[in-house]
């Protein structure tokens, strides 16, 4: 079955715009090598989401200048995080925002995607 639909924008926030690192940022890291879709398919798949009203690529190692300019009421990230690690979480904490940190799904990364590939055992 398809995955299900993303949660609604939160009512708090008027607009939802999530930001991704451009593409080439130096040397990849150890195998699996990452990102695997291109800066401009991995903003098209965000941008098609309804939720989505902007898609914001960042040129620097983080998004911490975007997020200071910004100043989101919310800060999503995985739940593979924590607030300590998120990076801009104590800017948007401090201007009265929080940050969500979100369960991840079970089976659904990139890397064991690729795992997967390469062993050929992706069968849907």
């Amino acid at each position: 079955p398809p995955p299900p639909p993303p949660p609604p924008a939160p009512a708090r926030s008027g607009v939802v715009a999530p930001s991704l690192p451009r593409a080439a940022r130096g040397p990849p890291p150890p195998p699996p090598p990452r990102p695997v879709n291109d800066q401009h398919d991995r903003a098209c798949v965000l941008a098609a989401l309804a939720s989505v009203d902007a898609v914001v690529v960042f040129e620097e190692d983080t998004p911490l200048a975007l997020i200071e300019a910004l100043l989101p009421d919310i800060l999503v990230k995985g739940a593979d995080y924590t607030v300590d690690t998120v990076v801009g979480a104590d800017v948007v904490q401090k201007a009265g925002g929080r940050v969500v940190l979100v369960d991840l799904v079970a089976g659904k990364s990139t890397t064991g995607t690729i795992g997967k590939l390469r062993a050929g055992g992706i069968t849907n």
